[in-house]
């Protein structure tokens, strides 16, 4: 049986923000990480997201609650806790005074790492992750890419047993995403669990072996892809564009016969219904009775993205527009 690499216990945190007044931005949250899996942590933006990574890597404290990190309280010897977790932040924190070696060697002494291992270990992570050419060139010459997978290779370079990832491919063309994924994913087949938080939703879709779906400081549901589309009321999902868009029509969608759901996506209605095979003649003869034209309409599956509407929105008809 796999075992928990990372584990909390009810924790919770506040922030005092006036005399009187505290936020409570995590709720007690129970999780279970298990050793080489990868782990997706999603959430809308004020979900509690970053307070709890910030918590799961040493940087705050919770106001309650435990964190074990193979079993043993990381409060207990935070110092310990660094050394076995890597983290790859959302904003650029590399020392763009210091070329991309510079980087990796004065990251690996900062744990220990004597300067013979620490120049092999940079040896090993620039030759990883496509680095070696530009090694000796300040870091403040990356491009985005370069930038991302150098983070990437700080982190790992001392070798550390579960990799926190908080958005590392936001603001990366495809093509460098997809080669940051093949490196990472080569992490993990070797043994590093990764715990990642992503906005893009075909990232963990695809590459996750479990997810949490947090929200408003609490977990709303944890478990695989498939688990997870479960907890939808109608897998099947009709999406409608309009020549000229009205809210009044999401309004008057909910009231058609078939649906569960609406969901306005930018200008794009999205009908969540229970049966793989709808009554396209009803809603066509619907949409003739609205003051616009059609301009495409399609059936599909529900997909991670749906699942993460379903389980954060604020109740009834969810826009998008105004997420």
């Amino acid at each position: 049986m796999t075992k928990n690499i990372l584990q909390t216990i009810n924790v919770t945190k506040d922030f005092l923000i006036s005399k009187n007044r505290k936020i409570e931005a995590v709720k007690g949250i129970d999780l279970e990480v298990k050793q080489g899996e990868i782990f997706g942590f999603l959430g809308p933006n004020g979900a509690g997201k970053s307070t709890m990574i910030s918590m799961l890597t040493t940087q705050k404290q919770p106001t309650s609650g435990e964190i074990l990190i193979n079993n043993r309280p990381i409060l207990e010897n935070p110092a310990w806790a660094r050394q076995k977790i890597g983290v790859v932040a959302q904003h650029n924190n590399l020392d763009k005074g210091l070329t991309a070696r510079e980087n990796l060697t004065y990251h690996a002494k900062y744990f220990g790492l004597d300067d013979s291992t620490a120049n092999q270990r940079a040896d090993e992570y620039l030759e990883k992750f496509g680095l070696k050419d530009r090694q000796h060139d300040f870091v403040r010459s990356y491009s985005g890419g370069m930038a991302q997978r150098l983070k990437i290779a700080r982190a790992m370079v001392h070798q550390p047993e579960i990799l926190f990832l908080d958005e590392p491919t936001t603001g990366l063309d495809p093509a460098y995403r997809a080669i940051l994924w093949e490196q990472i994913l080569t992490l993990n087949k070797a043994g590093t669990t990764i715990f990642l938080t992503t906005h893009y939703m075909e990232e963990p879709e695809q590459l996750c072996d479990r997810i949490a779906i947090v929200d408003k400081g609490k977990i709303q549901a944890i478990g695989t892809t498939e688990e997870l589309k479960e907890l939808i009321p109608a897998n099947n999902i009709i999406s409608i564009t309009f020549s000229d868009f009205s809210p009044e029509f999401a309004q008057q969608a909910e009231r058609l016969p078939e649906v569960e759901n609406v969901v306005v996506k930018e200008e794009e209605l999205l009908l969540y219904v229970k049966s793989a095979h709808p009554d396209f003649n009803q809603i066509m003869e619907w949409i003739r009775t609205l003051d616009t034209s059609l301009e495409t309409i399609s059936l599909s599956k529900s997909t991670l993205d749906d699942v993460f509407i379903h389980l954060t929105s604020k109740g009834g008809i969810k826009d998008d527009r105004t997420a």
